[in-house]
């Protein structure tokens, strides 16, 4: 699908250029009924305007946008650390955009590929789950990084995407604590929903307790708040709260990230649990600070360097014409500290 000009924005609209420029920049001399009708055909296919004359000169510039949710979560910041080394040794630029966890990432996308004429996009993190119309309307090549999953129906020749297999490391993380002795395992999880890793992780985590002859307890089962930033301490905090108040038995917590872990561990201290000798606590991602909290925190250890110079890898032979969209899947480590112990 080739890019829409202000040229197909008036021929479906069945008027002249310069009317649809006139309404683009509010201009008085146009019937208003014209304007709507230019500015909903506008918005239903995203087309976006130049900002300025410059912009048009600005077909060749080398820019990547890295587009992050969680960009406060420390495994994305180290991530982030190496794209930007690997782009900036390309002599590209890149173009870094939080997220925030209510907003599209692709309608992002779509306004930065016009704006900063992109040469490829990242995205790290989120759910990407959109259309493939929707999608093609990019213009330039993406490549998932941590997502999990790609974009439902949409073919895997037309995007990449480097990721851990999301349910088999949770499997072996709830595994182990299964063969550790633990039987009640809450796990603090995403939202139903949730179509990307927290459905991957989630299925991990189901189908290591059944594989250890463990049933599944709904009431052990914690997703994030919908209210609260996503993967967030406080979300991690505010779940172990709310299950600690109700008493339900349990001798272990698996975040599906650290940093939900991390605000556990906060309201397990503060409701005065002791880890790991009254619950063990795991997380997941293997972030730096998990190693400095006390205990140091039990996680899957995501190998982010090879992961993050992969991704850039890829991008580059794909916008060189090197090579095709490639799916790489990388090994995770399960890393024991003290935040865990056998019973």
């Amino acid at each position: 699908m080739e890019e829409i000009t202000i040229k197909d924005i008036a021929k479906i609209c069945g008027v002249g250029i310069s009317t649809v420029s006139r309404a683009i920049n509010n201009h008085p001399d146009i019937n208003p009924e014209t304007k709507e009708m230019i500015m909903r055909v506008i918005q239903e296919n995203n087309y976006i305007p130049n900002n300025s004359a410059r912009n048009l000169k600005r077909q060749d510039a080398k820019a990547i946008a890295v587009l992050v949710k969680g960009i406060d979560n420390s495994f994305f910041s180290a991530m982030i650390r190496v794209l930007e080394q690997e782009i900036k040794e390309k002599k590209y630029t890149m173009v870094l955009r939080h997220v925030d966890f209510a907003e599209d990432e692709v309608d992002v996308a779509l306004k930065l590929v016009k704006e900063k004429r992109l040469r490829g996009i990242i995205f790290l993190g989120g759910y990407l789950l959109h259309s493939e119309e929707k999608l093609a309307q990019l213009h330039v090549p993406f490549i998932l990084c941590t997502i999990g999953t790609g974009p439902v129906g949409y073919s895997r020749n037309t995007y990449s995407s480097v990721a851990v297999d999301d349910a088999r490391e949770s499997y072996k993380m709830v595994d182990y604590l299964c063969k550790s002795g633990h039987r009640d395992i809450a796990i603090i999880c995403a939202c139903e929903t949730d179509a990307s890793i927290g459905m991957l992780r989630l299925q991990g985590y189901k189908k290591a307790l059944q594989d250890n002859g463990i049933p599944v307890k709904e009431e052990l089962i914690l997703p994030m708040k919908p209210d609260l930033e996503d993967y967030s301490l406080e979300n991690g905090y505010e779940v172990t709260k709310e299950f600690l108040a109700k008493g339900t038995p349990c001798t272990a917590i698996y975040a599906i990230s650290d940093i939900l872990a991390i605000g556990a561990g906060k309201a397990l201290s503060d409701a005065g649990y002791r880890v790991p000798e009254d619950i063990s606590l795991a997380g997941f991602d293997g972030v730096e600070i998990g190693k400095y909290v006390i205990p140091a925190l039990t996680t899957i250890k995501q190998p982010v360097d090879s992961m993050a110079r992969e991704t850039a890898r890829i991008l580059f032979e794909i916008i060189s014409g090197r090579e095709q969209h490639q799916h790489r899947i990388f090994e995770g480590e399960l890393t024991i500290r003290e935040s865990t112990r056998n019973l």
